[in-house]
């Protein structure tokens, strides 16, 4: 949630900003009612407040009255306070409906992109940040996409999924679970390594969880609800991770806070059909290892460019073929300032499958979960926070599945080997 203060003192540049995502100007003058709001808000507030002031004082004249034996001074002073408070009460009811409708529009406007953000309206528009290093790799005619590996090899079965609970659910197999838990634990060991404190969170949370991080009221539709309970299931760890430190003041000598945490996670995903979502490319539910950081707002950005290098490590030590993106405006998420996407070359498909992104909030998130730290001299003032895949599995193990494989069977990464306990999967 933006903060009133930053629109006010750079109305401009913030509509220039949020004009990179394609904001149209009806949008844009979101931002000229909530000044004319806030305004009209605070000077309810202070006509409240001197309406309080005066009912102290005449409150005190009236002891003093009491005091003199002037019962009648006395009864005309109550008469005045009463009405007095009358309309001090009037003035405090419109002040809590004029934040309300602050709140309402506040809610409209996603985050202000970073400056390096491109303009652009979609994925087309997106920069290419770090190109392939090395030649892509090129498979035989006779290679086949991991959905036909997966039945020939018995690796992960989406039929069994769509009879125990519908389309988008795979069933992993034999040595494809194996492989499944080789890469969770392979994540997290790196993400241990990296000085990220490790978690295991709630799988559902409530509507102050889903709006801290900024999934409500942007992404119900993307959500899984359970109505009778009012929950959600957890689209990402980032969700749970980050509500941890809801409602906190930490000290700035215990920033960053680094927090990972692996958990299956649930998308709806509605609207997505067609050859480029099969087989693992885009599933209801699948697996990921998130990493969170709580940082102060001086260091964010040098943390997401560490992070980003974090994620670039586990694709090297993978040896998969990848490229990192900037993305553009209009492919930002609603609550990113700046988003690097990773994506990885399918050579079976010929095409990129992303799978991670790594992203700066700065105090988007932390001004909706009050998320502070407090220097040694100063008022708490908001945290900056980030969080990035590391990795999700799906389209990794497309990835291996595909990019691996041989006459004799797929061939596991030599990194894996010590976390599956065989070498090729056959």
């Amino acid at each position: 949630m933006l903060q009133i203060s930053a629109l006010r003192f750079n109305k401009d540049e913030a509509k220039a900003a949020l004009s990179k995502r394609g904001l149209s100007n009806e949008k844009l003058s979101i931002i000229d009612k909530i000044i004319e709001l806030d305004d009209e808000r605070k000077d309810t507030q202070t006509k409240s407040d001197k309406l309080k002031s005066e009912i102290n004082t005449l409150s005190k004249e009236i002891g003093g009255l009491m005091k003199k034996g002037d019962k009648e001074g006395a009864e005309q002073l109550k008469e005045t306070v009463a009405q007095t408070k009358e309309k001090s009460e009037a003035y405090n009811e419109k002040a809590k409906t004029l934040e309300a409708k602050l709140l309402d529009l506040i809610l409209q406007l996603p985050n202000i992109p970073h400056e390096s953000v491109p303009a652009g309206v979609t994925e087309d528009d997106n920069e290419v940040y770090q190109d392939a290093k090395d030649p892509l790799p090129v498979l035989p005619e006779s290679a086949q996409p991991h959905w036909e590996l997966a039945k020939k090899y018995e690796i992960f079965s989406l039929e069994l999924g769509v009879k125990i609970a519908g389309g988008g659910f795979p069933v992993f197999t034999g040595k494809g679970a194996r492989l499944q838990r080789g890469l969770i634990n392979f994540f997290l060991d790196q993400a241990r390594d990296a000085g990220y404190k490790e978690f295991v969170p709630p799988l559902m949370v409530n509507e102050a969880t889903a709006y801290g991080t900024g999934q409500l009221p942007d992404k119900e539709g993307q959500m899984y609800y359970i109505e009778r309970d009012n929950l959600y299931m957890i689209p990402t760890a980032e969700v749970p991770l980050t509500n941890i430190y809801r409602d906190e003041i930490v000290k700035e000598q215990d920033l960053p806070l680094k927090l990972t945490g692996f958990t299956p996670c649930f998308r709806r995903e509605a609207g997505s059909y067609g050859a480029h979502v099969r087989g693992l490319n885009r599933v209801h539910q699948f697996d990921k290892v998130e990493i969170v950081q709580i940082v102060d707002p001086e260091k964010s950005h040098d943390v997401l460019m560490e992070m980003v290098a974090h994620t670039e490590s586990i694709l090297q030590k993978l040896n998969l073929p990848y490229r990192i993106l900037r993305l553009c405006g209009g492919d930002l998420g609603f609550t990113s300032v700046l988003t690097y996407d990773f994506e990885v070359y399918s050579a079976a498909q010929k095409r990129w499958l992303e799978v991670s992104s790594v992203s700066n909030f700065e105090t988007f998130q932390s001004n909706r979960m009050k998320i502070r730290f407090k220097k040694e001299k100063g008022k708490p003032q908001l945290t900056h926070t980030l969080n990035g895949s590391a990795l999700a599995l799906p389209r990794i193990m497309a990835a291996i599945i595909e990019n691996n494989q041989t006459e004799k069977g797929i061939e596991m990464p030599d990194i894996l080997k010590p976390y599956l306990g065989f070498d090729i999967l056959d």
